[in-house]
């Protein structure tokens, strides 16, 4: 049996490895070298003139659109748990969206932290924000829930200390449990339905929402994405002359 020592750059070494012991029984791998290859900006010292030149138009029109100011944050807004500004924001557009749906507002609105990538600052906002808010294709998904199976959302939101909620007030302990949840104010009743708009990674019980998939009914409006119902907004409130603001309301509360 032949042997070789195999050195290469990382990612490439692990699918040459694997394809020489699985396809060439000849060979046997002995050894493996790998190295780190820093990414930054020492690649833009001497770029290609000619890939530079070609890409050029394409930046160009690329940079129109994101650089393009679409309305002016009152406030820098950044995400966190157990309720923060961003948070609170992106989960009111939701709940909000749901109208296009069922002819007003969700009861409530629920996003999961992990899905704001990024702070909204203070000053101008751009296109090229948002999309570094929310980088995903995460699209709107209004749920219908019965009452017991919305406690049992409460508690998984209390077990990860916090998401982005709107409609609701949920009071947790610190070590994640649930002390009480209420909708509009009224305990939520067993057997009545309620109204959720989320996104469609989370109403498929991901990030630990496990209640979710237990929805009677489920409408997810074709193009409706979290970015593009954001984007929305912010346009429509400075159209309106507004800029855009949140604020801490006592929405999850640890006690």
């Amino acid at each position: 049996m032949k042997r070789m020592t195999l050195k290469f750059i990382p990612g490439v070494l692990l699918a040459v490895a694997f394809l020489l012991s699985s396809c060439h029984s000849a060979y046997e791998v002995t050894k493996t070298e790998g190295t780190m290859v820093a990414i930054d900006s020492t690649w833009d010292v001497s770029p290609d003139a000619e890939a530079v030149a070609l890409l050029a138009p394409y930046k160009a029109k690329v940079d129109s659109i994101m650089y393009r100011v679409v309305g002016t944050a009152e406030m820098s807004m950044d995400k966190g748990a157990p309720e923060s500004l961003l948070s609170n924001l992106v989960a009111d557009v939701l709940r909000n969206a749901a109208g296009e749906v069922l002819g007003k507002p969700a009861d409530m609105g629920l996003i999961n932290m992990g899905g704001l990538r990024n702070v909204l600052t203070e000053g101008p906002i751009t296109c090229e924000n948002i999309y570094e808010i929310l980088p995903f294709e995460n699209s709107l998904c209004v749920l219908t829930i019965k009452g017991v199976y919305l406690k049992e959302l409460f508690n998984n939101i209390a077990v990860r200390h916090g998401e982005g909620v709107s409609g609701v007030q949920l009071v947790i302990t610190k070590d994640g449990k649930l002390l009480q949840g209420t909708v509009a104010g009224r305990p939520v009743e067993d057997e009545q339905l309620y109204t959720i708009a989320t996104i469609d990674y989370l109403a498929d019980g991901n990030d630990g929402m496990i209640a979710l998939p237990q929805a009677e009914k489920r409408e997810c409006p074709e193009g409706a994405t979290l970015r593009g119902l954001f984007m929305d907004y912010v346009e429509r409130q400075t159209a309106a002359g507004k800029k855009i603001t949140s604020r801490l309301e006592g929405r999850i509360t640890v006690n």
